[in-house]
């Protein structure tokens, strides 16, 4: 059994216990949460047969084969990194914190002085592995198109492009580079800074945002170029119930990368 500590408990972690609660070779021990919401946490996890034991930092003598970041951006310069050092191996949801200048550097840094590894998780998007073995060949060029709900986008730089509430039609909120998409959109564009990190970078893999009213799917589109030939593909995904800013799909990938430890046999 593989003993699982897991950063963040908010939709996608209240999902992703739900999904494991009944595998018999995962086991979610701990759960990091933010100081002063120990309380909430707990009663979001009451209702599970054995819920984790809530904690609001990794204590020194803990040794979890995984920690599993489902927190966001924040939670990787508070735990991951430190947990890097201690040489326990990551697994990294929130890929768009990526984008922040350095922070590549460090987690390997942290990882290679503890002698571990982080793995970032593909969340919403597929392809991720035809997209890094075209990279290999050689790629030229890397597009990708967001479309979601306008409701997905409250609270984000896109109000100041247009009124959320009352556009009628899908409308451009953002296009630019994976790395200023990742910086101005960082819960929505995790997908962005993922097909970068497999492909040309965040500077180069190009980024259009739309808001759609009519729309109650996350729609993640790519096209890539390159010595292989070319690719596209698109994803029609659900939001999460609980986040309409994150699709469906990312908790199920959590599920099979930590499945994918645990079990025989892994696809």
């Amino acid at each position: 059994m593989l003993n699982i500590t897991m950063i963040g408990c908010g939709a996608i972690g209240v999902a992703v216990l739900e999904l494991l609660e009944n595998d018999a070779q995962l086991r979610v021990e701990h759960v990091i949460a933010s100081a002063g919401s120990e309380a909430l946490v707990e009663q979001r996890l009451a209702s599970f047969k054995r819920p984790p034991q809530v904690l609001t930092a990794l204590p020194a003598d803990a040794r979890p084969d995984l920690l599993v970041e489902c927190a966001g951006h924040k939670a990787i310069e508070e735990h991951v990194l430190p947990a890097l050092e201690r040489g326990i191996a990551c697994l990294i949801v929130s890929v768009g914190a990526l984008s922040e200048p350095d922070l590549v550097e460090r987690l390997e840094a942290a990882a290679a002085r503890g002698n571990t590894r982080i793995e970032l998780l593909p969340g919403a998007i597929g392809g991720i592995d035809a997209l890094s073995a075209a990279k290999v060949g050689g790629l030229d060029s890397v597009d990708y198109t967001g479309r979601k709900p306008a409701r997905a986008w409250k609270n984000t730089p896109a109000e100041q492009v247009c009124d959320l509430d009352a556009i009628d039609q899908a409308t451009v909120i953002f296009e630019g580079s994976a790395r200023e998409a990742a910086r101005l959109y960082p819960k929505n564009a995790n997908v962005a800074a993922t097909l970068s990190l497999a492909g040309l970078g965040l500077d180069r893999t190009r980024v259009t945002l739309i808001a759609d009213p009519r729309s109650d799917e996350n729609v993640h589109h790519f096209e890539a170029r390159g010595a292989f030939g070319g690719f596209e593909m698109s994803l029609r995904g659900k939001p999460l119930q609980a986040n309409p800013k994150t699709s469906a799909l990312t908790v199920y990938s959590v599920v099979r990368a930590l499945g994918n430890h645990a079990h025989a046999i892994s696809i």
